[in-house]
Parts: structure tokens; sequence; C-alpha cells
């Protein structure tokens, strides 16, 4: 495809891909964690200059409130790129959980139609406790009538 075609999307195909998602997030979340180390190194380098930047007439401490403000903004700042390097790595996750649930979708509904089915149905008959005994027959058949092992009459038990 070419950048001329109105339906070229330029991560189309990572987004389809949770594989791909979480390869490209992960160069992403690489070069985010170089640049907090820059900002890391950068805040220091700021602390240590701003702090020892001092004015003719000022107190000991006058150097380091003037400090505090830039301070906490790189230190901010340093916070929201931990956070966007830690929802990268959480996205990554999500996604491919993503694809996971689509896959058990089916079978979830095809288990949950199942069991609709079945509690929907009509209970089964239930054979009747005392079946009606059929008197010419199971006289001359041995094993013509369901007797307990206490009930054998004149047979021997197994």
């Amino acid at each position: 495809m070419t950048s001329n075609d109105p339906n070229h999307a330029p991560l189309r195909d990572v987004a389809q891909s949770p594989e791909a998602t979480a390869r490209y997030l992960a160069d992403v979340q690489r070069v985010l964690l170089d640049i907090g180390r820059n900002l890391e190194s950068l805040a220091l380098e700021t602390r240590v200059h701003c702090r020892d930047t001092h004015v003719e007439g000022d107190r000991w401490f006058d150097a380091w409130m003037r400090a505090q403000p830039v301070e906490r903004a790189l230190k901010d700042v340093l916070k929201h790129v931990e956070g966007v390097t830690k929802g990268l790595e959480k996205s990554a996750f999500k996604r491919r959980a993503h694809d996971e649930a689509v896959l058990n979708t089916a079978k979830k509904r095809k288990e949950r139609e199942l069991e609709k089915k079945r509690r929907k149905a009509p209970p089964l008959q239930a054979a009747p406790q005392n079946p009606p005994q059929q008197v010419g027959q199971a006289q001359h058949s041995r094993y013509g009538v369901p007797t307990s092992i206490y009930d054998l009459g004149n047979r021997e038990s197994a």
C-alpha cells in the first residue's frame, strides 16, 4: 500500500495482531525508558546548577528555594514518563487478554446455550417405583423380577 491510498492506516497491521502490538509497545517503552534516563540525568544536573546559583545578598536557603519549582517540574515529568511506560506494558497484556477472550467467547456461548436448554427441557419421567408384577412369566423366568439380596426366596445369590 502507498501512503496516497485513502484506506491506508500506518498501524492497522500492528493493531490487528497482539504479538505485533506487544512488539511495537515494547519498542516505544524502550525509547521512553531511554528518555527517562536522560531526564534523570538532566534533573540531577539542573538541581546542582540551580542550587549553586547564588545572587549577591542571598541567604543560604534562597538558592535552594528558587530551585524547588524547577526540580518539582522535572520530577513530575519523570513520574509521568514512568506512568506511561507502565501503561504501555499494561496495554500489551490487555491486548493479549482481549484476543484470548474473543477466542473463548464462542465456547462460552455454546456452554451457556447447552445449560439453558438443559434447564428448559422437561425432566425425564422416572421409572415407577413398583412396576406391575408379571405373574405368569415371573414364575418361570429366573431373572424376570428384580429382587434384593435379602429377598431371594428359593434362589441363591451370586
